[in-house]
């Protein structure tokens, strides 16, 4: 059985491609990041993570800290 435990999703109010663009940066300088992407279409702009050594926490953290709103997608 496939682990998917290193696809972390969250809810987002990441929006507009001037909030992608700021999060792209943010995102491809974090180390631990392997992939991520925004979906602006979907209502909760979800945002999808994938890590294998980061957490939900420490992603939510960096993405409220740059003045974004961000929770784990359940």
């Amino acid at each position: 059985m496939e682990d998917f435990n290193h696809i972390l999703l969250f809810k987002t109010n990441i929006s507009q491609d001037a909030d992608k663009a700021l999060v792209c940066a943010m995102l491809s300088n974090t180390p631990g990041v392997e992939k991520w992407s925004v979906d602006t279409e979907d209502e909760d702009c979800v945002l999808r993570v994938i890590s294998r050594n980061l957490c939900h926490t420490q992603i939510i953290e960096l993405i409220n800290y740059h003045g974004y709103e961000c929770c784990e997608l359940t």
